[in-house]
């Protein structure tokens, strides 16, 4: 019998898809069409991403049997669907085995299971917990496909020590496979590349890295998939923040591959990038957990003007209800950049006066505070009442309520729980004031592909311009207690981001005083923070998944 030759091109079609964590059917009939258009374009081979079926990442359902071997179902349902000829695949799955539940990869080909691989390095820093819920796998080598050799590590097998891929050239491979569920943060496209580089140089093979795309709660999952050459040099590269399928040539050139025919797609720049994470991380939230519509506090502030703008890029116009909830202390500036704003955007607008609920908590109260100074307590209630009225509009009407702080203010707890943190998602959760401003003026002079909003200026300049105030009292200004933003997100960003301590702060020119007082703010405000609503995760460290302060803690760093 004459052995088959050995192919000298290999296609492979990249699946840059956005699933939906716990659709398995739906997960399947996606994996389905992608495979019948790659099918059309002549592929080989599909790759998807990492636990493609399931969705990613899954957590603590995956200890639930029921989800597992539905999972494991579906992907045997589409390995028989191969033995049309068509394309192979490699599709990301959690299985269940006699060594335990893995992070796997399934791949199939000839209407049967050719292979099974599973994660080795399991991640267990920042926004990863895999060691909670998966077990494992050995150090196994390539999968013998068509008779090419092709090594599978996932994920974090090409970011760790372990040695996976140094195992799988070893062991006869010729082409690495990486399928990823790796979230956004800024400047992170460079770091894949330079991980993905390293592999490369220690192991000699071209890489083809295969990365998840769409917003699961707080993560954004970028996409921006690419391929490195043996020789180092990019092979392609494929669209940030867009679903795509793109087919790769790679030709046999000796003894090893090179691709010959891919996507160059440009990556954005810093402020587009982060604005389009919001905007997907928003529009997958709200979309993929059934809301119809959003509903926020139209301020005349620049931080729900941003909010505003995100949520008609990401939903459309009809899809905001923005409401003014003025106060004896809401200037007309703010009353007329709110409408202008609304105006601006084409969403509707309405104004919901708070003198009279405000007045009447006062008056419930006054048996209660009598002999008191008004202070901060009278100004929260303010905030408590907007924060009571827009949930009210929720409930009666379905839309979830998009909360607007930023992260210099969740930093310092200038946010009042159960009034301004009210909300089921926070678009600009994890970006500090100054990048708010960025943001803002970035998207004055662009429009984001995708974004579903009018061209021009949507936050108007009055906005950027004035000074930021919560107006809660007579000529109140944010910088009445705050040091000025650009100098408080530096010691903040000193204190979260890099976890430096107040001599190192200090060296960089910040007054002692000052550096104290900001990391007492930081750490008492722990408890509300721990209730706020989920947002996109923009930085290196957010808070929540990334940064896991207790409550109860009395250290702080006098040095």
């Amino acid at each position: 019998m004459t052995k088959p030759a050995v192919p000298h091109i290999l296609r492979i079609a990249v699946a840059q898809l956005d699933p939906v964590l716990g659709d398995i059917e739906g997960n399947l009939a996606r994996a389905r069409e992608a495979r019948s258009d790659a099918a059309r374009q002549g592929a080989d081979l599909v790759l998807f991403t990492e636990l493609f079926i399931s969705g990613y990442p899954p957590e603590d359902l995956v200890l639930k049997p029921a989800f597992t071997a539905a999972c494991e179902k579906a992907v045997l349902e589409f390995a028989a669907d191969t033995a049309d000829g068509g394309p192979g695949v490699v599709m990301g799955t959690p299985l269940k085995r006699d060594t335990g539940l893995h992070n796997s990869v399934m791949v199939l080909d000839g209407g049967q299971v050719i292979g099974e691989r599973f994660k080795v390095d399991l991640p267990n820093y920042g926004e990863f917990d895999e060691k909670r819920v998966f077990v494992a796998g050995p150090m196994l080598g390539p999968v013998n496909f068509r008779g090419i050799r092709i090594g599978i590590p996932i994920c974090e097998d090409i970011w760790g020590d372990l040695g996976v891929c140094e195992t799988l050239s070893e062991s006869g491979a010729e082409l690495l496979l990486v399928p990823n569920g790796s979230p956004y943060y800024r400047g992170k496209v460079d770091v894949r590349h330079q991980v993905a580089i390293r592999q490369v140089i220690e192991t000699g093979l071209p890489l083809i890295f295969a990365n998840q795309l769409g917003g699961q709660d707080e993560l954004v999952f970028d996409g921006a998939s690419f391929g490195i050459n043996a020789d180092k040099s990019l092979a392609f590269q494929m669209s940030q923040f867009e679903e795509q399928l793109a087919v790769v040539t790679w030709k046999r050139d000796g003894d090893g591959w090179v691709c010959t025919e891919g996507p160059m797609s440009k990556i954005p720049e810093k402020e587009e990038a982060d604005y389009r994470a919001c905007m997907l991380g928003l529009r997958d939230y709200v979309n993929k957990n059934g809301f119809k519509n959003v509903v926020l506090g139209l301020s005349g502030g620049i931080d729900s003007a941003l909010c505003a703008a995100l949520a008609v890029d990401a939903l459309g116009e009809e899809r905001l209800h923005a409401v003014m909830l003025p106060y004896r202390y809401t200037s007309k500036d703010s009353l007329k950049d709110a409408e202008d704003c609304a105006r601006a955007l084409g969403c509707r607008y309405d104004i919901v006066p708070i003198f009279e609920p405000v007045e009447g908590f006062m008056k419930a109260l006054a048996p209660v505070f009598d002999g008191t100074k008004e202070g901060i307590t009278e100004e929260n209630l303010q905030s408590r009442t907007r924060g009571t009225i827009l949930m009210a509009i929720s409930n009666k009407f379905g839309s979830m309520v998009v909360t607007t702080g930023n992260k210099s203010e969740m930093s310092v707890g200038y946010a009042t729980l159960y009034g301004d943190m009210n909300g089921g998602f926070n678009p600009i959760k994890d970006l500090y004031k100054m990048q708010v401003y960025a943001l803002a003026a970035w998207r004055n002079a662009h429009v984001p592909p995708s974004a579903l909003g009018p061209s021009g200026v949507v936050i108007p300049q009055n906005i950027i311009d004035k000074a930021p105030s919560a107006e809660l009292r007579e000529n109140q200004t944010d910088q009445d207690s705050l040091p000025p933003y650009p100098v408080l997100d530096d010691i903040l960003e000193c204190l979260v981001e890099n976890e430096m301590g107040v001599e190192e702060i200090v060296a960089r020119g910040h007054d002692r005083e000052m550096v104290h007082r900001i990391e007492h703010l930081l750490y008492i405000a722990e408890y509300k923070r721990r209730q706020s609503a989920p947002g996109v995760k923009i930085t290196r460290k957010n808070f929540g998944r990334d940064r896991r302060y207790p409550i109860t803690n009395r250290f702080r760093d006098r040095s």
